[in-house]
């Protein structure tokens, strides 16, 4: 059956024993295992992998696992990942057998509207399926405004935001942060503490590329008034100039080969619309001038210019920001003319 999504909570910190095979499904691949890893916390089992080929070949093998006691006695969630229809097989006869002492979750990414592991999922009573589509922002930062709540800090939605572009909008990953934020602060649900700007910038993950990404976006659309404001910020902090030039490198790695499908003959557009699943949202409304800014030529000449300062850099017996700064805001410079 489908997962009634108000209540999918509940199901899975409070198991119905009746319910024997889980099926998180979609685009969204992190959120899908982060319900899983929910459902093994509440059947306090232990995580017992299955490979989705061997099921395939031995599709009888599923219920005897399902059937099995665990060698010491204690709960078993069965755990298929990655999961499709080489499954199916397999599952229709967990559903059809008398009894499953452990429950087994499948993690599957989209899957067709005439699938049969789906099918079976939703038309069986003993079966719960759930879709996890991508988060739009708002999901994103309502998402971690939650997980904060659980792990007691008190967020403002800057901050939310801030932790979810971090994290990818990773459920996964966005717990540990904010389990790890509310260490450093030992906040606690019944003693809760205020998470800040302040906080995220001396223990967050990432924070300096983080920081450093801002600064590259404004430099690669031309915006030269905010770059030297953005880079007279980062100069009163601790990011390094390795770290900017990092962040550097990775936007115009990630911008070649979509620029190569644009001088195709594609529009940026549709090159952007195939990327939903790759890109993070955030990063939409950046890429679309940067592609419309910077042709292939350019694109290679600033690659091979900036391999030249890398070694630069290294070679000096202290990496200064100067040399840096100076090319980046030459950058910006070259994007505002064209």
């Amino acid at each position: 059956m489908k997962a009634d999504r108000k209540r999918l909570g509940e199901a899975l910190d409070r198991p119905d024993p009746a319910i024997r095979f889980y099926l998180f499904h979609g685009d969204d691949g992190s959120t899908s295992r982060a319900l899983a890893d929910r459902l093994l916390k509440g059947c306090a089992a232990e995580k017992a992998p299955l490979a989705a080929a061997e099921l395939r070949s031995d599709p009888a093998r599923l219920v005897d696992e399902a059937q099995a006691i665990g060698l010491f006695g204690g709960a078993r969630l069965l755990w298929i990942e990655p999961a499709g229809e080489e499954c199916a097989a397999a599952v229709t006869a967990l559903l059809d057998a008398p009894a499953a002492e452990s429950a087994t979750v499948a993690i599957a990414g989209k899957l067709r509207k005439g699938s049969a592991l789906l099918k079976l999922a939703e038309g069986a009573k003993t079966a719960l399926a759930h879709v996890s589509y991508e988060p739009s922002a708002r999901d994103a930062d309502q998402a971690i405004l939650a997980l904060a709540a659980s792990v007691g800090l008190r967020i403002r939605p800057d901050v939310a935001r801030r932790v979810a572009q971090a994290t990818n909008a990773d459920p996964l990953v966005a717990r540990q942060e904010l389990t790890k934020f509310a260490l450093y602060l030992d906040a606690t649900p019944g003693a809760p503490k205020d998470l800040g700007h302040d906080t995220v910038d001396a223990v967050g993950v990432d924070a300096s590329e983080g920081e450093g990404s801002r600064a590259v976006d404004l430099a690669l659309t031309g915006s030269t008034v905010a770059l030297v404001a953005e880079l007279d910020r980062l100069e009163a902090g601790s990011l390094e100039a390795i770290s900017l030039l990092r962040a550097l490198q990775r936007r115009l790695l990630l911008l070649a080969p979509l620029h190569a499908r644009v001088q195709g003959g594609e529009s940026v557009d549709s090159v952007l619309a195939t990327q939903k699943r790759t890109l993070f949202w955030r990063d939409f409304d950046a890429i679309a001038p940067m592609l419309r800014l910077w042709n292939a030529d350019k694109l290679a000449q600033l690659g091979e210019r900036l391999a030249q300062l890398e070694c630069n850099l290294m070679l000096q017996p202290i990496p200064t920001d100067a040399s840096l700064g100076e090319e980046i805001v030459a950058i910006a410079r070259a994007a505002a003319r064209r």
